[in-house]
């Protein structure tokens, strides 16, 4: 007798899917399907159509489905839980009741959070489908730990009901009660965190016994469509540098946009392009212009996922100067192009780039040393090369979507009850 596993079949649950700023999460479902398995992602909130950036994200929007869109649809499947098993609702209302923070706005909230999770649980139901995968401990982990807090008192606790959840930060590490961080690493089934940093962070929150559940599976960039350039990056004219993210003050844009000033007045020739869309794009304009700098830097606005290849090809040298974040994919994308990145030493960045070999690491909110890195790789091509292609070693090993599916493809797995195995 030889045993198989059946094909893994998983809910995606996301705050809003897809998202242009987490395009990390398309690559991944598409990896996990490349390899076999069925996934069907959910999404809390509908993705507005000018978000939709391009033909896969559009194409993406019209197999999720969306909690939010129907109100009356989600309050009938309030209603039939009510009405066909009362008990393993109000079961299930204790418990949100009695979740989170005590002020009254987190029990509303909490009500909201669980007639969605009622939605959605008989929408997994009806697909056949008792594991919940969520990234980021956001309001979508609080209906995934309602939605399965009702699997299990309505079928039984056996019944193989699970949920897990990918830990991102920074965010929720700002605001542990907020999130009831510590309460959600302890009712998931496993964990999955991007960094070591994020694994360490959870580490501090909850008893040792709890720190088996946390695993390390990082995010992914698809290393064949970000590729090097066929040609090498040589050009006579100014250093072109590119920073790619939302224009918010976690990001550090005006860090950047005063090394550049900096670096014009040591006579080092640069320009610069910033993508991204945000609350600080007025102050960065105002802030261009006082510098001098209108010729030199472009901001471009939101841009598609497919344009950003070429961009990043064109480019000389790659700058996110953050001052908070989890591991940004866009340093990935950068580095699977060969680009030599300048970024800072916060967070998960050192496990990504390694100063000196890879990349440049500075301290956050530094200007002048920002200006120092990008001044070396300014007059040192052979340098920019070197870490180049560093970079995008690296993040062939580490961070390929042929890596990273097939460990987050094993961590599902871990999840799953072994009533999975089957005899053939």
């Amino acid at each position: 007798m030889t045993f198989r596993r059946k094909p893994l079949e998983v809910g995606y649950l996301v705050s809003q899917h897809p998202a242009p700023s987490q395009a990390f999460i398309q690559r991944e479902v598409d990896g996990l399907r490349a390899l076999g398995a069925r996934v069907e992602t959910f999404s809390v909130r509908p993705v507005s159509q000018d978000l939709l950036l391009d033909q896969v994200m559009q194409d993406e929007a019209l197999r999720t489905t969306v909690i939010q869109v129907n109100r009356r649809i989600v309050a009938s499947a309030v209603g039939a839980l009510m009405w066909h098993r009362p008990l393993a609702f109000a079961t299930v209302l204790n418990r949100a009741l009695r979740t989170g923070q005590s002020h009254l706005r987190n029990r509303v909230w909490q009500g909201f959070y669980l007639a969605e999770a009622a939605y959605l649980h008989r929408e997994m139901a009806h697909r056949g489908l008792r594991h919940l995968h969520v990234h980021f401990a956001n309001n979508a982990a609080d209906i995934a730990r309602l939605a399965v807090a009702m699997g299990r008192a309505v079928d039984g606790t056996e019944s193989g009901w699970r949920w897990s959840f990918s830990m991102h930060g920074p965010t929720e590490f700002q605001a542990v009660d907020h999130f009831d961080l510590a309460a959600k690493v302890m009712a998931a089934d496993r964990v999955a965190c991007i960094s070591d940093f994020a694994r360490s962070q959870l580490m501090r929150l909850v008893d040792p016994n709890e720190w088996p559940k946390l695993d390390i599976v990082r995010m992914s960039v698809d290393v064949d469509q970000y590729r090097p350039p066929e040609a090498p990056r040589s050009h006579d004219g100014p250093l072109r540098i590119l920073s790619v993210g939302r224009l918010v003050p976690e990001k550090g844009a005006p860090v950047l946009v005063d090394a550049l000033a900096e670096l014009v007045a040591r006579g080092v020739d640069v320009e610069a392009t910033l993508v991204g869309a945000g609350p600080l794009e007025p102050l960065l304009r105002e802030r261009i212009g006082q510098t001098g700098l209108h010729d030199r830097v472009t901001l471009t606005g939101a841009m598609g996922q497919d344009r950003l290849p070429d961009l990043y090809r064109r480019a000389d040298v790659f700058c996110l100067p953050s001052f908070q974040e989890g591991l940004p994919v866009v340093l990935m994308e950068a580095m699977a192009t060969g680009l030599p990145v300048v970024t800072t030493a916060i967070a998960g960045i050192p496990e990504l780039v390694h100063d000196g070999e890879s990349g440049r690491v500075v301290p956050a909110g530094r200007a002048g040393l920002v200006a120092d890195a990008i001044a070396q790789l300014a007059t040192d091509p052979d340098l920019r090369r070197r870490l180049g292609a560093a970079g995008r070693a690296r993040v062939e090993a580490e961070f390929s979507l042929e890596v990273t599916a097939r460990r987050q493809l094993d961590f599902l797995a871990s999840v799953r009850p072994r009533s999975a195995v089957v005899a053939t």
